[in-house]
């Protein structure tokens, strides 16, 4: 081990020659391993190996010095603490989720404002009175405990509920008795990606492996999901095993019933794009296994309902916008199908039955529009949402006559509207008491020309004072552009404190995504994935020739694929950006799918284990683009401890790489959280922590004051 790595750590010696030069601790030298692999006659290094080990002592302490450097320099942001305080205060609010109608009960989430998690609540009829149901937060003291899938049973006596804990993808399934709300002695280990499928109140239906090895649980290659029904009273080591595939390990299954409980449907996936449906037929005792419903796995298929004995599918096969077709059981090829909404110009992007409607939500340049349809497929209204944003929900049931659903955008935290499917009149329900005016915030929406001519569009949210054409201004960039993922208005807390301190907000529509449905995601996967981090040096070029922002001004964002692509475009353009933060970052694309899920990102992005492959891989892969003695911009990658989906190595050797070459006296940081995962269910105060240091640290180097 290189000696300096285990050095105390001591304080540089600082040259006062710019205001964005912190003192700093001493960072620890990451020691190099001569360790290479050979791909198709290329040899490859692979220095920072051993930071894949996250149960060694050595990676542990590397962990713990980088936070150490980290958190102190963090403290040293003379605004960090006032941040903290100012998200606080903004984040503190009622915040309110859709009605979920279960019988004659409705169940909702509620957060007060700053609890850790939000509370799930349970009420008879809509004007009853509300009673707490299940309270995350008393399961676990650091309130690192989140709510999954909810499921009552046919009859309301039960409710089966998953938790995870710390972040993680794995999950345990638990019962309670609804009306006494005692917990039953039912309980399902080793859980993941699973819904909840219950028949009658007998019991359920999940997706469950085997017990993972406890010293790779959160990063070994995950295999073998199978499909399993759970009968109340038993014990979990009963549970009959519906439906494996021995000779695929790397297929994801899900069953779902339908309403009237004759069919069990059967979705596989090979990864992230692309299923199978199958079907099973409960009333015929005579057939045990199920049919091909729709062939895998060159498009995706999503089973929306039956409608008098056919099967209502979602689907992009044959119509890259996406189509409703009727499915015969007794006649599923696809020469016999029937069209119940033709693909469409605009991206058809989900579907909902509710009652005797289809409520069906296409984009409009990445903003919703809901059309609401009879069971015949005529169109009846289009509802009016109150502007550009995001709507969703329209749960309910065949016999529900109203349903919910919810509207946000970039400057409108989520409010609930009920619609009344008799009527199709829609009201407010909830309208959340935000503690600052957005009112003097406008959203814009403009197009640029990447690369390759394509046009690209960006919503650019910001104060109505700020004339965003006489800048430059500090510009905060947001993507993702992958996995066939739409980046549709939304609200943020952090990013509205941003722009209330004159700072703008740019999310970026970029290919690999699905706002314009199916070629615009094939434009942006496998070995047209350049095109994405084109289209986003683009929108930083553009926001920088129109006079919006200038390279010094300019902060780039994204997480998870998002931080795959700020990676990219770092590592290709650090002469463009200020400040660059990829956060739980896929960072080193030859190893990705040897670790937990990654294997399922192949149809995204292609495996170094194909040459084809690998040759576009090796040119964009952050990890392996790292150049010494180039001079990267202000750097902090984040990720966390208990990260099963990306798991933390990625991060790890990235910032390790980072610190060895870059020439520049920008810091290059990493912040490691712990008792955390990818970010679903994180706790309020773990988000508060997290966004105040990102926060801090953007503007302090985009030279922004915000407490003027």
């Amino acid at each position: 081990m290189n000696k300096s790595f285990l050095l105390p750590l001591m304080l540089l010696t600082l040259q006062s020659v710019a205001q964005k030069r912190l003192p700093m601790l001493e960072q620890p030298v990451a020691r190099k391993e001569a360790i290479k692999d050979n791909y198709f006659g290329q040899d490859i290094q692979d220095p920072y190996r051993w930071l894949e080990d996250d149960n060694s002592q050595e990676t542990a302490l590397w962990v713990r010095q980088q936070n150490l450097v980290t958190f102190d320099y963090l403290q040293k942001i003379p605004f960090r603490d006032k941040v903290g305080k100012e998200l606080t205060r903004m984040w503190n609010y009622e915040k309110y989720g859709s009605p979920m109608k279960e019988g004659e009960y409705f169940l909702f989430y509620k957060n007060d404002g700053l609890q850790n998690q939000s509370v799930l609540y349970i009420q008879k009829g809509l004007n009853g009175e509300p009673q707490e149901f299940l309270n995350p937060n008393t399961m676990n003291k650091e309130g690192t405990s989140s709510l999954g899938s909810i499921s009552l049973s046919k009859n309301q006596k039960f409710c089966a509920y998953s938790v995870s804990n710390a972040g993680s993808d794995w999950q345990d399934i638990y019962v309670m008795d609804v009306e006494s709300k005692a917990k039953t002695k039912d309980v399902i280990n080793y859980s993941k990606f699973s819904g909840i499928a219950w028949k009658g109140d007998e019991g359920f239906y999940y997706s469950g492996y085997d017990k993972p090895a406890e010293s790779g649980k959160y990063s070994a290659k995950t295999e073998y999901q199978k499909i399993f029904f759970h009968k109340m009273g038993t014990a979990q080591s009963d549970d009959k095993l519906v439906y494996e595939d021995k000779e695929h390990p790397l297929r994801y299954k899900g069953a779902a019933l339908t309403e009237d409980e004759r069919w069990l449907m059967l979705s596989i996936s090979e990864g992230t794009d692309g299923s199978e449906l199958y079907f099973m037929d409960l009333q015929d005792k005579t057939k045990k296994t199920f049919t091909l419903l729709c062939k895998g796995f060159s498009s995706n298929f999503d089973f929306v309902d039956n409608i008098d004995g056919k099967f209502l599918v979602y689907t992009n096969y044959q119509a890259a916008n996406y189509q409703l077709v009727l499915i015969d059981p007794q006649q599923p090829e696809p020469s016999n199908w029937k069209k119940f909404l033709p693909e469409a110009s605009n991206k058809l992007d989900a579907v909902n039955r509710v009652g005797d409607k289809v409520f069906c939500t296409y984009l409009i340049n990445a903003a919703s529009q809901v059309n609401v349809y009879d069971l015949k497929g005529a169109i009846l209204s289009t509802i009016d949402l109150p502007g550009i944003g995001t709507a969703s929900g329209f749960g309910g049931s065949k016999k529900d006559d109203i349903t919910f659903y919810t509207y946000t955008s970039f400057n409108a935290p989520p409010m609930i509207f009920k619609y009344d499917l008799k009527t199709g009149k829609s009201e407010l329900f909830k309208q959340p008491n935000l503690k600052t005016d957005l009112g003097n915030t406008v959203v814009e929406q403009i197009w640029f020309k990447s690369k390759d001519g394509t046009r690209v569009p960006m919503f650019i949210y910001h104060r109505a004072d700020v004339d965003i054409r006489k800048g430059p201004h500090p510009v905060f960039l947001y993507g993702y552009g992958g996995f066939n993922i739409s980046l549709t208005p939304s609200f943020s807390i952090p990013m509205s404190y941003f722009v209330q301190k004159g700072g703008i907000y740019v999310c970026v529509s970029l290919r690999g995504g699905s706002e314009f449905g199916e070629k615009w995601h094939e434009g942006g996967k496998l070995e047209n994935k350049q095109n994405v981090f084109d289209d986003f040096i683009g929108a930083a070029e553009s926001l920088i020739t129109s006079g919006v922002t200038s390279k010094e001004m300019l902060a780039i964002h994204g997480r998870s694929n998002g931080g795959l692509l700020v990676g990219a475009c770092m590592t290709q353009r650090p002469d463009l950006f200020q400040v660059c933060l990829p956060g739980v970052g896929v960072l080193d694309m030859l190893r990705y799918h040897k670790f937990t899920v990654g294997w399922g990102w192949a149809v995204e992005y292609g495996s170094s284990d194909k040459k084809e492959d690998f040759n576009y891989l090796i040119k964009y892969s952050p990890l392996h683009n790292v150049k010494k003695g180039a001079k990267y911009p202000a750097t902090m990658v984040t990720t966390a401890d208990h990260d099963d989906r990306v798991v933390p190595a990625h991060s790890f050797k990235f910032a390790a790489a980072l610190q060895d070459a870059n020439a520049s006296t920008n810091p290059m940081l990493i912040r490691i959280d712990t008792q955390a995962g990818h970010g679903a269910g994180k706790p309020t105060s773990k988000q508060i922590d997290e966004w105040a240091d990102v926060l801090s640290f953007t503007m302090y180097h985009l030279g922004m004051d915000g407490f003027k």
